[in-house]
């Protein structure tokens, strides 16, 4: 079985990407969705984001939510916004970030592999997030955004890859927040075998990002089959669009944390606890550590710099040597009592692509107390951690940059 397969994919008009590619619905909050779409009805944050077309106050998991999506959704078909793909194609999706450039191959892969483990996840999902997107993926008909998947790099895939892309590209654009989407169109029948021949050598595939997305269409799978009688397995239900990009050309920035409060502590009994389990120094430049096992710490205007005195062995431990446990269990638990990072609401995370000064304004607004800068966890920790069955802390890694939606939509049902 090879991991990728061609589709049809559902994609705007050549004229029209810019406008209607939008960012994920998971990275910006409803208010930040409304203003990016505001006077833009073809964003496409009005299906993968559809309560900003209502008032605050209407849930944005009810079932109006989902109708309104699949009814934007339908009315951009009508406006001939998109079109579908007269046959099944596979697509290389570049994006480019400053210098930095990845390229991934924007294919559906079946849900088979996801369960069964050939597709590692590192993360655990939330229910209510999880049925969200499993409940918005079956009212629509369609997956509208795209699982993020890595693998170990091949020279072979490298080399098909750079075939392509000296040709001239489908879409070439620069969103808003200045970061390159080039796609290519891949159609030739022989030239899509050869991409599949490749991957079939890909033993292992990862989630980066996307958890939930791929935990939804593995539901909506399992529901659609139950609800079809003459179920024989290549229904589009049974396959979910993902961009895969091979491990060396990923880019994994810091996740940090900000807390509301010391637990009671005054400042100076704060540091005093600190400094029972850590070495701190006043750094006095607001800058994300250099190295691992290291933190940048933000209080009263201060920048400190913490180094861990207890390091856990990554091969006896490997999820308690990560940076974001040894922060969790040595200083959010026992000195901060921050017990579920998952669901205490006295904690804050802020991707490192907003920078340490979004840390310094959070903390200097008054809104939090101290903030915490780590080092990026590395893609090699990611893959371990995954290849051993375990699951990473809640928000260990944030990848740049984000997958644009909108450019490719794998339809489910006829539209």
């Amino acid at each position: 079985m090879s991991i990728v397969k061609p589709f049809r994919a559902l994609r705007p008009r050549k004229s029209l990407v810019d406008r209607v590619a939008s960012p994920p619905y998971d990275v910006v909050d409803r208010a930040e969705a409304k203003a990016m779409a505001a006077g833009n009805p073809i964003s496409f944050l009005h299906v993968a984001k559809a309560e900003i077309d209502f008032p605050d106050e209407v849930p944005p998991d009810g079932e109006q939510v989902y109708l309104k999506a699949r009814a934007n959704l339908q009315r951009m078909l009508d406006a001939g916004v998109f079109r579908k793909e007269e046959t099944p194609c596979l697509y290389i999706y570049r994006q480019q970030m400053g210098a930095h450039r990845q390229y991934g191959v924007v294919a559906a892969v079946p849900v088979e592999a996801y369960e069964s483990g050939m597709i590692r996840r590192h993360e655990l999902t939330l229910k209510e997030k999880e049925e969200d997107r499993t409940c918005h993926i079956d009212t629509v008909g369609a997956q509208t955004g795209l699982v993020f998947l890595t693998y170990r790099q091949d020279p072979a895939i490298d080399g098909i890859v750079g075939s392509v892309v000296g040709r001239d590209p489908e879409y070439d654009f620069r969103a808003a927040d200045e970061i390159g989407h080039t796609v290519w169109v891949v159609s030739d029948k022989e030239e899509i075998a050869l991409i599949r021949e490749v991957f079939r050598k890909v033993e292992t595939l990862y989630i980066a990002d996307g958890h939930h997305r791929a935990a939804a269409a593995a539901t909506v799978a399992r529901r659609r089959k139950e609800r079809n009688p003459d179920h024989r397995g290549d229904e589009e239900y049974n396959f979910f669009m993902a961009a895969i990009f091979p491990h060396d050309q990923l880019k994994i920035m810091d996740y940090n944390r900000v807390v509301k409060d010391l637990n009671g502590l005054s400042v100076p009994a704060f540091l005093d606890r600190v400094e029972e389990r850590f070495v701190v120094r006043e750094d006095g430049e607001p800058k994300s550590p250099e190295a691992p096992h290291s933190f940048g710490m933000y209080l009263q205007g201060k920048w400190y710099l913490l180094e861990t005195r207890e390091m856990p062995d990554p091969e006896k431990d490997i999820i308690g040597s990560l940076d974001v446990s040894i922060l969790q269990e040595q200083l959010l638990g026992p000195v901060l009592a921050i017990g579920d990072p998952r669901t205490d609401h006295r904690i804050r995370f802020v991707g490192g692509a907003r920078g340490m000064r979004e840390l310094e304004r959070l903390v200097d607004s008054g809104g939090h107390v101290v903030a915490f800068a780590l080092h990026p966890t590395t893609i090699g920790e990611l893959m371990a951690v995954a290849d051993r069955g375990r699951i990473m802390p809640p928000k260990s890694t944030w990848f740049e940059p984000k997958l644009r939606g909108g450019i490719f939509i794998h339809c489910l049902e006829d539209f």
